[in-house]
């Protein structure tokens, strides 16, 4: 088979599995062994692409129906979006596994795996497409499966999360078509090789600055950065645990993608006044974050807002603009992926034994007790999103701090250190009413509950990679040293 194919097989295999779920969905047992060897296949095939783009040091580029770029629909996996691809594609299928054994009456809802595979469909769309149209469709997609599902939650507040959050996306949608629309009437493509080249030949052209800024607030409110978080905190504590933990862990993640390219390949004579706008939100993000995590009364919702803290981390990164910082932001990137994951799990797990199932810390107080290695792993989990050793946080931290040394961005940086001291306090506040605290009077916790074996090996590779953190180190720099050259990327697309 041609390598190019490869390019296409994480997107289209998520799609057929989908389709495939919703004819089975008479047959439940059948419907999860397919949706599980899909995510598992669509997993591998993602490895494959980033082995394949490491072993041959170029892209792998696929042209939709022969039509060669800029006219044709352009799928590209390079160095960036395959490495975020095997990421995304690790934590959904850890949380469509999680599923399996999910405790919540939603899960066996028909459609619920058809819905959790076009979310992942839409999601590896969008990382893997060369053109902002198709990003806008591939991003409808995973609005619209992240919506409903969000909207079938038990929680009695899951239609109005669902709400809050097709809402907001809408006006996201509407700012990415807007900036589309700009792009397209002063350069007449949308196809990111071409819009690199063009705009680097003629950056200051009318629409230019207006459709930077309309792209900018796209991505950051699809991250959920600072201004635009307020309907994360809702959204996360109403869905139910295995699309909260995709939800806070990879699908925010396009909008870092999305800060990459703008300051690497799109806007390369705006990056300055970009990265300055990051460093600022991500200062404001981590210390909001972190207090709001302090301030906040429920388990889910406190690592809701511990995800607007470690998304500031991975902005300032980006916004230092060195390279070693911008690998550090790639390997927060990677590595808050797995941790968050895994906390969200186990949060959920303990509320799926509380006896009113609810993430609340005052139905949840004590339910730990009868669940120590639960507690074993959410202390592990919280001291990796605290930055201590020897977890992959602790690595991510180092390169960090590391490249704002570098980068003497020493405000900031001071700023930042001060303020991330606040993610030990609210984890193990959370840890200490879950598994230390005394359950009030006749407080009775359920003998079953969600299974907790895909947070405990998500917890592993945490361990793992914070001892043998040197691939994903190797790596992220590798991809740096790629996106330094932009014609690289350019050439891949365009050819000549």
């Amino acid at each position: 088979m041609n390598s190019s194919w490869l390019v296409t097989l994480p997107i289209l295999l998520p799609m057929l599995g989908a389709v495939l779920g919703l004819l089975f969905r008479k047959l439940r047992r059948l419907q999860i062994v397919v949706t599980a060897l899909v995510i598992l296949s669509a997993l591998a095939t993602s490895l494959a692409l980033l082995m394949t783009v490491s072993l041959t040091n170029r892209p792998v580029v696929f042209q939709v129906g022969g039509w060669p770029a800029p006219a044709g629909i352009t799928l590209i996996g390079d160095y960036l979006s395959a490495f975020m691809v095997l990421m995304s594609q690790i934590v959904l299928a850890a949380g469509i596994l999680y599923a399996t054994g999910c405790q919540d009456k939603c899960v066996r809802f028909p459609g619920f795996y058809p819905l959790l595979l076009m979310l992942a469909t839409g999601l590896t769309g969008a990382l893997l497409t060369g053109d902002l149209f198709n990003m806008f469709v591939f991003a409808e997609l995973m609005v619209i499966s992240g919506a409903v599902l969000t909207a079938i939650s038990d929680d009695r507040f899951g239609v109005e999360a669902a709400y809050k959050y097709f809402y907001i996306s809408l006006l996201a949608s509407m700012l990415l078509l807007l900036s589309c629309g700009a792009l397209y009437a002063t350069y007449g493509t949308l196809n990111m090789a071409d819009l690199s080249r063009q705009i680097s030949a003629k950056p200051d052209l009318p629409l230019t600055g207006l459709a930077m800024v309309l792209l900018l607030v796209f991505f950051m409110i699809k991250s959920a950065v600072v201004p635009f978080h307020f309907w994360q905190p809702d959204f996360h504590t109403a869905a139910t645990t295995p699309l909260s933990a995709l939800l806070s862990s990879v699908v925010v993640k396009l909008g870092v993608y999305g800060f990459i390219r703008m300051t690497s390949l799109l806007f390369l004579d705006q990056a300055p006044e970009i990265r300055q706008a990051l460093v600022v939100m991500g200062c404001i993000g981590v210390i909001l974050g972190g207090f709001g995590a302090i301030g906040t009364h429920n388990a889910k919702r406190m690592l809701a807002y511990s995800t607007l803290a470690q998304i500031g981390f991975i902005l300032t990164g980006i916004g230092w603009g060195t390279p070693l910082s911008l690998a550090a932001a790639l390997i927060f990137t990677f590595n808050h992926s797995l941790i968050k994951s895994a906390m969200l799990m186990l949060a959920g797990g303990m509320a799926s034994r509380a006896a009113v199932k609810s993430a609340a810390f005052q139905v949840l107080v004590g339910v730990g007790k009868a669940s120590p290695a639960a507690g074993v792993l959410f202390f592990l989990g919280g001291i990796s999103l605290a930055g201590i050793p020897p977890t992959n946080g602790f690595i991510s931290k180092f390169v960090f701090f590391t490249s704002g040394l570098e980068a003497q961005a020493y405000f900031s940086m001071a700023l930042i250190g001060v303020a991330s001291l606040l993610t030990l306090v609210y984890t193990m506040r959370g840890f200490m009413k879950i598994w230390w605290e005394e359950p009030a009077g006749s407080a009775k916790t359920k003998t079953g509950g969600d299974r907790l074996i895909i947070p405990a090996l998500l917890i592993t590779l945490c361990l793992i990679l914070g001892v043998w953190a040197e691939p994903l180190v190797n790596l992220s720099q590798h991809i740096v040293s790629w996106l330094d050259n932009p014609a690289f990327y350019i050439q891949a697309v365009l050819g000549g």
